[in-house]
């Protein structure tokens, strides 16, 4: 049957059928908010080219932990933006168990137990020269940086961290990190792999955040992805799951869309993604600029995300977003 028995409008026609029929869904369960932490008490940074994101000292993290607990959302993804004086070569404050990574994830645990929380395993925010690995000699070399890897995850694992999530896209680290979880006594640790991560320039403002711009000596591009490429995103997956990742993650997120629904529709199994900074920062940007709205375009972005086939997103707007949900 065809036009004018058939009118696809009709369902369109008022809010209550839209919502009726509508084939994709965000909640507040869908996210997972980044924050970023930093020493001392009461302190709070602004990042100039994130616009409504701030770095946090653990005791203000932990309200900020409070408030998404109380919306709804399930998970944070802590990163720590640490002093220079405490980068190095080998990126050794990372295997500290008392670093400020470890303090913030033992304080929130404690003081709001009933949120995930999640940590990277990787070196950038620690070396100085800036690279998620050991440079030796020009090059980062794999299999001396998996080893040091294992090390942090048992460190983030010890602080209480409830996933680990190897970002570093080196060969063979979810399988390594999950042997040494699982010898350690650790095997109810999540592993959350960036199987997918892209040499990517919308990590720009990241580097602010964690004030690393300008620190990184060459670039990623040996170890991150072609962002040319998506069938070897495929590739890297199937290998981490069969390492033993937990779940999934592409990064970044809306200029790999194709991808998302690439992963679920092949595999199956929980696959995030990252709404990076550099796609948060232009929806900030263009509303301040008036070309939009911030929180509608906010949340279609999400519901986006949602209708590839992403089960969960990490976004810096992910309070935005459950306040918005939960006004109706």
């Amino acid at each position: 049957m065809t036009f004018p028995v058939v009118r696809m409008r009709r369902n369109r026609r008022t809010a209550w059928s839209r919502r009726l029929v509508a084939e994709n869904r965000i909640s507040s369960a869908d996210l997972i908010l980044p924050i970023i932490v930093i020493e001392g008490q009461n302190r709070r940074e602004t990042i100039s080219t994130m616009p409504g994101v701030e770095r946090l000292s653990i005791d203000l993290a932990t309200e900020v932990a409070a408030e998404a607990a109380a919306l709804g959302i399930p998970a944070l993804a802590l990163f720590p933006a640490i002093a220079a004086d405490l980068k190095s070569e080998d990126g050794a404050e990372a295997l500290k168990l008392d670093n400020l990574l470890g303090r913030a994830v033992t304080h929130i645990k404690r003081q709001v137990p009933e949120i995930g929380l999640i940590a990277d395993v990787a070196l950038d925010p620690y070396t100085s020269h800036g690279h998620d690995g050991l440079l030796v000699d020009g090059e980062i070399v794999n299999d001396a940086t998996v080893a040091v890897l294992c090390k942090q995850a048992l460190a983030e694992a010890e602080a209480g961290v409830d996933i680990v999530a190897p970002s570093d896209m080196m060969d063979g680290r979810i399988g390594a990190i999950r042997e040494a979880l699982d010898a350690a006594g650790h095997q109810n640790v999540q592993i959350l792999s960036y199987a997918a991560k892209y040499a990517s320039i919308f990590y720009g403002p990241f580097r602010d955040a964690l004030s690393t711009r300008g620190l990184l000596k060459g670039d990623k591009r040996t170890y991150q992805m072609d962002v040319a490429n998506g069938d070897e995103a495929l590739r890297e997956i199937e290998l981490d799951l069969a390492e033993g990742a937990d779940m999934v993650m592409v990064k970044p997120g809306m200029p790999y869309l194709d991808v998302i629904h690439r992963v679920k529709t092949n595999f199956g199994v929980p696959t995030f993604a990252y709404h990076v900074s550099g796609e948060y920062a232009m929806l900030r940007f263009a509303a301040q600029a008036g070309a939009f709205e911030y929180e509608p375009a906010l949340m279609e972005a999400l519901l986006c995300f949602r209708r590839a086939g992403a089960d969960a997103v990490l976004t810096y707007g992910a309070l935005d977003a459950a306040k918005r949900l939960k006004a109706g």
